[in-house]
């Protein structure tokens, strides 16, 4: 339903221009439809809305490049919307609730920068819709549901990519090769840091749900508690609706790990607390032998250090190092890197890849299928953390085998209304 109006949209453009090459002089043809140097026509564009206007939402809306067009936004809460129309001095269209905008919207594509738990329900019913997404890291609350996303992806055959921009960074596709290569000789050991796991919910003085506030919308597939604000807010460090940082910049970390070892649709086969607690260190060990020790409480937090029997690469956000310094001879133009250097952790090429892949129906640079596997590995951890002992894992069936007590974290209950479809 979505793509016949969206060709329909398109179509009209096309004969709309082709139909002007005959006309009189004195017909105006808006400029926005025709194509120029450096400003894509309005026929090339990627037409886009999106959901969720909170903070990195509105950062993500700043770095939509000339070939992306954003038209309308939409979030349960309205009072972020209205806010993000005026810092944006925009005109977008706007709406509450994200059905209605697809079944009203000409769009292409949507951007989902809505809470963890609240994000892979709209990325499914965005590909049901024909859509193309642009999702927010962490991909997932649980295991399970991203293999359903996945599914559902691949069904609809929708051009899906996860923000983790340093997917698209040169720096970091350079030093994660060279570790992936055996550039740094065999691999040792990888040590990463021992990402803050999330808390349990303990409960919440009720407070005034705020007005254009639809607190039930936000709660998503989580069981229905009473509106406080530190919740809405904070809902990072509760277990219900997040992984902590462990899921938050654990996904950037973990993934480039993922990517080094060569594991982009795997993961690890065996993993043990270190330390007990809910902010425990954690081990994991792949099906290679190399093992992985979340230990380090300072460090670089977009990747981890490498230890090979040639040389040591520590790799974090847009940059690498090595010890023995100059241990790489042809590293990329530092230049390379500057393109991400400014505020709003900047993600213009990420979602430009996003984009042109759009075009060319090819797997982005992130792809649903990397980010769900780097972020199963971050909900690994929180597992093992809870359970406070050894565990194996099959990363082709995705279960702990011959474990119930474990396989009983892979899923969660959801709530009423809030089911996952079926993906035949």
């Amino acid at each position: 339903m979505a793509t016949s109006r969206r060709l329909s949209r398109r179509g009209f453009l096309k004969r709309g221009a082709a139909a002007s090459v005959g006309l009189a002089a004195p017909y105006f043809i808006p400029s926005g439809v025709l194509a120029a140097p450096g400003r894509p026509g309005a026929n090339d564009r990627v037409i886009i809305g999106f959901i969720g206007t909170g903070g990195r939402a509105r950062q993500l809306m700043d770095h939509v490049p000339a070939e992306g067009r954003i038209v309308a936004i939409c979030d349960c809460y309205r009072q972020r919307y209205i806010d993000a129309l005026k810092e944006k001095k925009k005109d977008w269209k706007t709406y509450q609730y994200y059905k209605e905008m697809f079944e009203k919207e000409n769009l292409d594509a949507v951007v989902v920068a809505t809470t963890d738990h609240a994000r892979v329900l709209p990325c499914i019913h965005a590909c049901q819709a024909g859509l193309d997404v642009y999702a927010e890291k962490p991909l997932t609350l649980t295991i399970r549901e991203g293999r359903v996303l996945v599914d559902a992806v691949r069904k609809y055959e929708r051009v899906f990519q996860v923000g983790s921009q340093q997917r698209t960074m040169e720096m970091n596709r350079f030093a994660c090769e060279v570790v992936r290569s055996g550039g740094i000789g065999k691999l040792k050991q990888i040590t990463g840091i021992c990402y803050t796991g999330p808390r349990d919910y303990a409960g919440l003085p009720a407070q005034p749900v705020p007005d254009g506030d639809d607190w039930d919308v936000w709660q998503a597939q989580t069981e229905a508690r009473p509106f406080n604000h530190a919740l809405q807010f904070g809902w990072m460090g509760w277990r219900a609706y997040s992984g902590g940082e462990m899921t938050n910049w654990g996904a950037h970390g973990v993934d480039q790990i993922q990517w080094a070892l060569g594991k982009c649709e795997s993961g690890p086969v065996e993993l043990w607390p270190i330390t007990p607690g809910p902010h425990g260190q954690v081990g994991m060990r792949y099906d290679n032998g190399v093992e992985v020790h979340y230990t380090l409480r300072e460090g670089p937090f977009g990747g981890a250090i490498f230890t090979g029997t040639d040389a040591t690469m520590h790799i974090d956000r847009n940059l690498f190092k090595t010890d023995p310094p100059e241990f790489v001879q042809n590293p990329p133009d530092p230049a390379v890197a500057e393109a991400w250097e400014g505020p709003g952790w900047i993600s213009k090429p990420h979602i430009q890849n996003w984009i042109d892949c759009i075009k060319t129906r090819q797997k982005p640079n992130a792809d649903v299928e990397i980010g769900h596997r780097s972020i199963s590995v971050c909900h690994l951890a929180n597992i093992v953390r809870q359970i406070g002992r050894p565990l194996r894992w099959d990363p082709v069936k995705e279960i702990f085998p011959d474990d119930a007590e474990a396989n009983a974290y892979v899923d969660r209950p959801r709530r009423k209304g809030w089911e996952l479809p079926k993906i035949a």
